[in-house]
């Protein structure tokens, strides 16, 4: 049956019985998997060798209990059934269900005191992800956006933002706001190829060749005289499913090794983080990987034990992998939520929404291993030193990824803008 206790959002509606059968197909980690595909193992060496900076940001849509994950709080009121075990970092503690990140913890930053503002999905997740600078009276880019924007594509030809999500896909603009549409990212419902992707088989490729000259002609005589944004993206598209066509093999399961299967998990998110891994190996700028349904208003612990597993088995795989293959330097890591989950336990044996007191986690490029910045109260429901912003969060992962976030500018039509609200600055102590 349908958890009736989450939101009544249509991002929230996935049914029980789906979230708790993922739990079913987690698989014991198995050591010694090749890190890359074959046919990919050169390029990516290449792209190592020229330290060019990608991120993957990992989005668990609903809200992640920091009480069930980064920031326990044992033997209180509002700790919860679950014990903190010790990480690979001496004195730091995470919960028990992350007990294969646990041991990736010497290559991880945690904030525990992050202190935002909004309690809604709607209004908390572009925030958290747009970065949320001030009374500007623009639509800002997604952080996505920013940084196919502002990285570019590099030489792999593939889109600079690729989405793996569940549900559906397709070409999405709405992420790249005042950027314009060609700085939207391409989404891959469930990790599959866009639909009708490949040439049919009764269209000669000489054919296709001509009709793709002849819409370029076409498209160079209409922007004549008119704003190119917009038809600038359509041509891109073009371009870019080209690419996606030559790289057919970047939606092919079939090539994923039985032990990586088996290391980041068969359940959803376990192949969509395997996935990314390889989006990133092959050359993408940014891709985000979404998780749904962990917006736990009832049953938080029966939900958050099946949940967390089925985050922490990839992301371990993960970290561990792009530590191993020299990735990491050059990757910037992120899994985070719009929020985390109320210290207090409701009537339904759930956390509501609480953006006043939680936690994100970062890996990679410059920034420091092993570290933990700021904490909460004893009892979590407040953060007690070192607030953190999600303005301070854009500044730190601009200057990981080498870009000065003060000094660099978009211009928007001949408007100067920020990249990030210049209320805030860079968590210093985080970025070597």
């Amino acid at each position: 049956m349908s958890h009736s206790y989450a939101c009544k959002t249509p991002h929230h509606t996935l049914s029980r019985r789906k979230v708790l059968g993922g739990f079913a197909g987690l698989a014991g980690a198995v050591a010694g998997a090749p890190l890359f595909a074959p046919g990919i193992a050169h390029a990516a060496a290449e792209a190592i060798k020229a330290g060019r900076k990608q991120v993957l940001f990992i989005w668990l849509d609903g809200g992640i209990s920091q009480l069930e994950s980064w920031d326990p709080k044992p033997n209180t009121r509002f700790g919860g059934p679950f014990r903190p075990i010790p990480t690979s970092v001496p004195g730091t503690h995470v919960c028990e269900l992350l007990e294969k990140t646990a041991k990736q913890m010497h290559h991880l930053t945690v904030v525990r005191s992050l202190c935002t503002q909004d309690d809604s999905h709607s209004a908390g997740v572009a925030r958290i992800q747009r970065g949320d600078p001030k009374n500007r009276g623009v639509n800002y880019p997604f952080f996505g956006s920013a940084c196919a924007k502002l990285l570019g594509p590099g030489d792999s030809k593939l889109p600079p933002y690729v989405w793996v999500k569940p549900m559906s896909g397709g070409f999405r603009t709405e992420d790249a706001g005042f950027l314009g549409p060609q700085y939207g990212c391409l989404a891959l419902g469930d990790g599959k190829a866009p639909e009708n992707l490949l040439r049919p088989a009764s269209i000669p490729a000489d054919v296709d060749a001509a009709r793709n000259e002849l819409r370029k002609k076409a498209n160079e005589r209409f922007t004549r005289g008119r704003r190119t944004a917009e038809n600038d993206a359509n041509a891109y598209a073009y371009d870019m499913a080209a690419q996606l066509m030559v790289r057919s093999d970047l939606f092919d399961e079939k090539r994923y090794s039985e032990r990586d299967l088996d290391r980041y998990g068969r359940h959803d998110l376990g192949r969509h983080i395997l996935q990314a891994r390889h989006l990133i190996e092959a050359g993408v700028t940014f891709v985000k990987v979404t998780s749904f349904h962990w917006d736990t208003h009832g049953d938080n612990f029966n939900l958050h034990q099946n949940l967390v597993p089925q985050f922490d088995q990839p992301f371990a795989a993960l970290i561990e992998d792009l530590a191993a293959s020299g990735r990491l330097k050059d990757t910037l890591v992120i899994a985070m939520s719009e929020f985390g989950r109320t210290p207090r336990i409701n009537g339904h044996v759930g956390r509501d929404h609480w953006p006043q007191a939680w936690s994100a986690a970062m890996a990679g490029c410059n920034l420091a291993r092993g570290a933990v910045v700021g904490k909460t109260t004893d009892d979590g429901s407040a953060v007690a030193d070192r607030q953190v912003d999600v303005g301070h969060l854009f500044h730190t992962w601009f200057g990981a990824l080498g870009v000065d976030s003060h000094k660099t500018q978009y211009d928007n039509a001949g408007q100067p803008l920020p990249l990030a609200n210049d209320e805030f600055e860079a968590i210093k102590e985080v970025l070597t």
